[in-house]
């Protein structure tokens, strides 16, 4: 099983870093972190706080797009392009096939935010700004996030259309993002079944609000990467809770894509 998943984790891999668009993201992110420069040369003594933000926010933002785009297009394409009738006919099991696709793009996406990285290094490393182990928890934070996102992308497209999928998963990423504020507005909601079904809804969306907590509340402290950040034990329990969801959602999506018909 070890040798077909990792035979198909490569093949998506290599088929993902053909992909021009990814280059296109890369060249996006470099160009941002150029542009912190100028912000940070417009700004009175901020320039590593400017830094920071824009080369960590450079990370979430594009890595989690860069997660959706894979996520949608790479197992659905195997079905627009009938490649998949050849796949199934071969002695390789359907979970097989979903495992090995989330690991081809997670090696994808890994080898993407290591680049991110390296953009953002060399930004701090321009205006003379320290690479701070604040920022290697925030880093680490961002990278599960952005795993997550490819999980959901993945879960959709397991049976959806790309089109249809790709704005699932932005809906997913935004809620899971803004959990905190939906949950003070349930609070205040004057109806229960609002309540009822809004805090359904947040137990079934992942909270990535766990993976980006810089400027708020973590660990009954405000946290930020200009600061005092969270421990290294809440990245480990963060990334617990990433493996679990990121397990739940494979599983899911490897339950609905067995049961689909290719014949």
């Amino acid at each position: 099983m070890i040798g077909r998943v990792y035979a198909i984790a490569l093949n998506t891999f290599r088929e993902a870093i053909r992909q021009k668009v990814l280059y296109g993201i890369l060249v996006v992110v470099v160009v941002v972190n150029l542009f912190g420069l100028v912000l940070g040369a417009m700004s009175l003594d901020q320039e590593d706080r400017i830094s920071r933000d824009i080369g960590l926010g450079g990370v979430q933002l594009f890595g989690a797009f860069t997660a959706m785009y894979l996520g949608v297009s790479l197992l659905y394409g195997e079905i627009q392009r009938k490649t998949i009738y050849t796949i199934v006919s071969k002695p390789i099991e359907r979970y097989e096939f979903v495992l090995g696709k989330y690991a081809g793009m997670a090696a994808t996406l890994t080898l993407l935010v290591l680049l991110f990285t390296l953009a953002m290094v060399g930004l701090l490393w321009l205006q003379d700004v320290p690479f701070t182990a604040a920022l290697v928890k925030a880093l680490s934070l961002a990278f599960m996030e952005v795993l997550i996102v490819a999980a959901v992308a993945v879960f959709f497209s397991s049976f959806s259309t790309p089109f249809l999928s790709g704005i699932f998963t932005f809906v997913v990423f935004f809620l899971g993002r803004v959990t905190p504020e939906i949950r003070s507005a349930v609070e205040s909601a004057r109806w229960s079944w609002v309540r009822t079904v809004c805090d359904g809804v947040l137990k079934i969306i992942p909270d990535l609000h766990v993976f980006s907590v810089s400027g708020s509340t973590a660990e009954g402290a405000h946290v930020s990467i200009h600061g005092g950040f969270v421990t290294w034990s809440y990245v480990g329990t963060a990334g617990g809770y990433a493996g679990l969801t990121i397990a739940a959602l494979l599983l899911l999506s490897i339950l609905i894509f067995s049961r689909r018909n290719f014949v």
